[in-house]
């Protein structure tokens, strides 16, 4: 990476990004100048940092942590062994409910396929034509455990080592210099999937919490900070030292706070449910992409898939949150005029088992759906659902390898090469309405 010198800017384009400046001093340090040349653009300028990335373009990805139950997701109400294996637990036909567990919500006739009882809100994006259902998404070999399973998924590599594929697209596309506020994660920690070399996600699990905390603790640590951030001019100190590498880390973490925490703070155009996590993430993110930030890829995570026992009451209630959540996430970015630009992709880092456990639960499995949400995508139920009766030691065969729907939302949404980032070719899943990315 080769150093760039300070150059002049307009401090009212800068302005025009949504920068709140007036914590610091009146005169802008040299190290910011090279901290925010990125975003040194017009809010209509499509300026990428490489030819042909078409930085408009958002991606959206949710993670169902814990291992989501596919089978009681989309329901293969079709299949008697279905039936047999979770003799418990098995969600009913459409008009022939079973028991506590329910009938399945119509998804396609034809195929005997349908959704959860609690997922009505998908239900509505399917039948606008929103919708995508990649049926038997997973991978060759597949691991149980939750850790390397989820690695798997986040590094897009077999042996689960590196760099997340997100943060390797990032690293591809930046030319070697970051882009502020580039990728943001919501939650405690930033996902594998979002790290990378040079690119590293912003990431806090409220905007209240994304803030220097440390005056909350003492008084005295309020100056210091303040002077790290008012510090800089050419000459205070050396560049490409741990002092200026400091000073430019704090003044960047700042500035993304102040524009973050102004951003969420705006009243959302469309009502979004209370007591529902995924939907108050999602909330935050539809804030974000509204006040025009040029963050290419948000992250959010629902929890509490893991089912081993008692399923059907849990299970619902995660369903339940996350249709509600999907479903206002789309009508706020339409209300926005957003939503040809935003392309949501869902996925849990495996299914569980055909057969039901003795505790009314499933355990770690493999196969499960993944989801596409926005008006680019192929709608309706793609690919073939994975056979019940032909099982690999209890467990479904997937039909479809997760890394071939990341190629095409590379290649095709996102205009990186799925090769540099993924670093093999893998046939690109048809996921995409060709006239939706001209």
């Amino acid at each position: 990476m080769t150093r760039e010198e300070p150059r002049a800017y307009s401090r009212r384009l800068f302005l025009q990004q949504g920068v709140t400046l007036a914590s610091i001093a009146s005169t802008v340090p040299w190290f910011i100048q090279r901290s925010a040349s990125g975003i040194m653009h017009p809010l209509d300028s499509a300026v990428s940092s490489l030819a042909g990335v078409p930085e408009e373009r958002i991606l959206v990805v949710v993670q169902l942590g814990g291992g989501n139950d596919g089978l009681n997701t989309v329901v293969p109400y079709f299949s008697d062994s279905y039936r047999l294996a979770r003799p418990g637990i098995a969600i009913g036909a459409p008009g022939a409910p079973n028991g506590g567990a329910g009938e399945a919500i119509q998804l396609d006739e034809n195929a005997g396929l349908g959704l959860h009882p609690q997922l009505g809100g998908l239900k509505e994006l399917h039948d606008q034509g929103l919708l995508s259902v990649i049926q038997g998404a997973g991978y060759p070999n597949p691991n149980r455990s939750h850790f390397t399973s989820m690695d798997i998924w986040h590094t897009a590599r077999r042996d689960a080592k590196g760099n997340g594929w997100i943060g390797r697209y990032f690293d591809n596309t930046c030319n070697g210099t970051p882009t502020p506020e580039g990728a943001i994660s919501i939650g405690r920690k930033a996902p594998l999937a979002m790290i990378g070399d040079v690119q590293k996600p912003v990431s806090f699990e409220s905007e209240d919490l994304f803030r220097w905390l440390g005056q909350d603790l003492h008084d005295s640590m309020k100056d210091p900070y303040d002077k790290i951030n008012r510090m800089g001019m050419p000459g205070d100190v050396e560049p490409d030292t741990q002092a200026s590498f400091l000073m430019r880390t704090a003044l960047d973490a700042q500035l993304s706070s102040d524009r973050i925490r102004t951003a969420v703070g705006r009243r959302p155009l469309v009502e979004y449910p209370n007591n529902n996590p995924l939907a108050a993430q999602l909330r935050m993110v539809g804030a974000m992409i509204r006040d025009e930030m040029r963050t290419r890829v948000y992250y959010v995570t629902l929890g509490g898939f893991d089912t081993h026992a008692s399923q059907l009451n849990s299970h619902g209630n995660k369903m339940r949150q996350f249709g509600q959540a999907m479903n206002i996430f789309q009508q706020d970015l339409k209300a926005q005029g957003n939503d040809s630009r935003v392309l949501t992709m869902v996925f849990s880092e495996f299914g569980r088992r055909v057969a039901q456990n003795a505790s009314g639960g499933t355990d770690h499995g493999t196969a499960a759906p993944m989801f596409l949400v926005g008006p680019m995508v192929r709608p309706g139920v793609l690919g073939q659902h994975p056979s019940l009766d032909n099982l690999d030691s209890g467990d479904l065969v997937h039909t479809v390898d997760f890394r071939s729907v990341y190629a095409s939302v590379l290649d095709d949404w996102m205009k990186s090469s799925s090769v540099d980032v993924l670093g093999e070719p893998f046939q690109k899943a048809r996921i995409f309405n060709p006239e939706s990315l001209k």
